[in-house]
């Protein structure tokens, strides 16, 4: 609440604030309280954790930390997952080892296994291409995984492709909805599917995630023909009549929504 003070001077809405942080959560009907923070699920959750890594994190790495490195450094927030970029590694050494005190200062901790130094950019491509060089490393970063690589014309570049998780969590969904909804008219049921495909083509449709675009098609295609198929009984839809019934209610495919920024 100091934090949100020293911008929000109305005492009728920090009191709201306040209030709205002690109200505490209902899950599975359960009411949840918390002594320390905000409960999670809070839709001012979001809020009030980029107002507190504002001053934590962002103000403290222009004002204290980057006059005091060696060479560039540049920083990439959204929410709680950020990214720190420096020029030199041991730049990046010493700011990881301050800023896990800076964190526990104020009741925060990074998380073990995403909390990591890896070598990323142009000169790890090119280290990765002399005799025995290795891959460069990979990044996720909301939802994405990011690949340093070269352009078919030979430049540097970085490719963004659905991470791993992320494509099987979606997959999953539409599995456990199809299972929920076997039932459903057709109509209903492609109506629903292609929902969730346009929804996931909007985020997800990068020129470098084309291949992981389609991958998720086929699936969902396969996933709807076997449950069509549970409810058939006995009366088996193969790939022959299953078309015939795409024909009639196609799903949406694969598209590129969003193109590289010029």
């Amino acid at each position: 609440m100091e934090m949100i003070g020293g911008r929000v001077k109305d005492g009728t809405i920090l009191r709201l604030i306040g209030k709205w942080i002690n109200v505490g959560t209902i899950d599975e009907g359960r009411l949840l309280t918390s002594d320390t923070g905000v409960g999670q699920g809070q839709v001012i959750s979001p809020l009030l954790s980029n107002i507190y890594l504002h001053y934590v994190l962002d103000e403290w790495f222009e004002q204290q930390v980057k006059p005091r490195l060696r060479g560039e450094a540049h920083e990439v927030r959204f929410a709680d997952d950020f990214i720190l970029c420096f020029q030199y590694k041991e730049d990046a050494e010493r700011v990881l080892e301050v800023l896990r005190k800076r964190f526990a200062k104020y009741g925060l901790t990074l998380h073990p296994e995403k909390t990591r130094l890896i070598e990323f950019g142009k000169q790890a491509v090119q280290k990765s291409e002399r005799p025995g060089g290795k891959p460069p490393e990979t990044f996720d970063l909301l939802g994405f995984t990011h690949i340093a690589t070269r352009s078919r014309r030979g430049y540097f570049t970085i490719h963004v492709r659905t991470m791993q998780k992320r494509l099987k969590r979606s997959l999953k969904a539409v599995a456990d909805w199809c299972k929920e909804h076997m039932h459903d008219t057709l109509e209903e049921q492609r109506r629903s599917l292609n929902k969730k495909l346009q929804g996931h083509y909007e985020y997800y449709g990068r020129p470098t995630n084309h291949r992981n675009l389609w991958r998720l098609y086929r699936v969902v295609r396969r996933i709807w023909k076997e449950n069509l198929n549970r409810r058939t009984r006995g009366r088996t839809v193969t790939w022959e009549k299953f078309s015939r019934i795409e024909a009639r209610y196609p799903l949406v495919l694969p598209r590129i929504t969003q193109a590289w920024q010029k």
